[in-house]
């Protein structure tokens, strides 16, 4: 009897192991056409392990993908990466005071607001997002974000981000993000939030007279919004643009080494109505250079830093955190 319940056993553990093999994948594949595994993203994401300490790799074929895509905080380790950052779209069209579908949210709320107007929400950590773009169509209608991200250890690679007023909502404080070689476009604010973001080599284009940025950096955050080595273009329509204007009274936004077009304005940087946060935040720059980068008429309580002190804002420094990570 023994030797019969140590042989049924091991059967099932040998069952269990094998069927977890099968189950849980490292890879699949998203095709619109039928072509892949699953048709859409969310329906992928949706088949990965929970709580996974393996990276998966999502490979998303070129087609155009209509959905609001949830990465929810039990699916890390996620690498979705598309055929094409030009063929792979991600596209919705919600937007704040939108009317919410089949009565109300979780909160109560029957209209959609910024924090869920998101066309993708990223809230697991360790994912990386490349090749792809992800674009809101609402229009001019206020608030309306393309990309909301609240995990750690977020990474953009070769990404396009379309919208207008909040494109990107780089959300939760202490949440480390780092954007590479992306094109952002927007109106207003379009590129917001708490968290360490570091963007690098990154284009980010304005549509409208309006504020690029709008940090609500907290105050115990050594580190905002970090600009690397990026171009500020615009639109022809475009010609007074703000770096930034503070959301909340720390906020903390650096440009180092960027190339500003002419649509920026001299004076640089706007206090958002109340001249208390000229007290309080940190807004500066270290060689700026185009027909933007006319810094000797820039608001009097920004800064230029020193060399010294530009060499303390590198990707390594800004992202490592306790762990030592490093996105790269």
């Amino acid at each position: 009897m023994k030797q019969i319940l140590i042989f049924v056993f091991l059967y099932l553990l040998a069952y269990v192991s094998q069927a977890q093999t099968v189950t849980y994948p490292s890879s699949f594949t998203v095709a619109a056409d039928g072509s892949g595994d699953f048709k859409t993203i969310q329906e992928a994401v949706n088949s990965f392990r929970d709580h996974s300490q393996v990276r998966v790799r999502l490979f998303v074929k070129n087609g155009i993908y209509t959905e609001k895509l949830v990465i929810p905080s039990w699916k890390p380790n996620i690498h979705i990466q598309g055929e094409s950052k030009e063929g792979v779209i991600i596209t919705g069209d919600d937007f704040s005071g939108k009317a919410y579908p089949g009565g109300k949210d979780a909160t109560g709320k029957d209209k959609f607001s910024t924090y869920t107007s998101y066309t993708v929400l990223v809230d697991a950590p360790d994912i990386i997002l490349e090749n792809l773009t992800i674009r809101n169509t609402a229009g001019r209608v206020g608030q309306a974000v393309a990309l909301h991200v609240e995990g750690d250890r977020f990474v953009c690679k070769n990404c396009v981000l379309l919208g207008n007023q909040d494109t990107l909502y780089a959300a939760r404080e202490g949440s480390r993000q780092y954007y590479l070689n992306c094109q952002i476009e927007g109106t207003t604010d379009f590129i917001f939030g708490k968290c360490m973001a570091v963007f690098q080599n990154c284009t980010i284009k304005s549509l409208s007279d309006s504020y690029i940025t709008a940090a609500a950096t907290p105050a115990y955050q050594t580190y905002g919004f970090t600009f690397l080595d990026c171009t500020l273009t615009a639109d022809p329509s475009a010609t007074k643009v703000y770096l930034g204007r503070p959301w909340r009274p720390q906020a903390k936004t650096i440009f180092i080494r960027t190339e500003m077009g002419v649509h920026i304005l001299p004076v640089g940087w706007d206090n958002w109505r109340n001249p208390e946060n000229e007290q309080t935040v940190l807004y500066a720059e270290f060689q700026s250079r185009g027909p933007g980068a006319r810094t000797t008429e820039r608001a009097k309580w920004s800064k230029q830093l020193t060399a010294a002190q530009a060499k303390t804002y590198t990707a390594e420094r800004i992202l490592a955190g306790g762990d030592g990570w490093k996105p790269w």
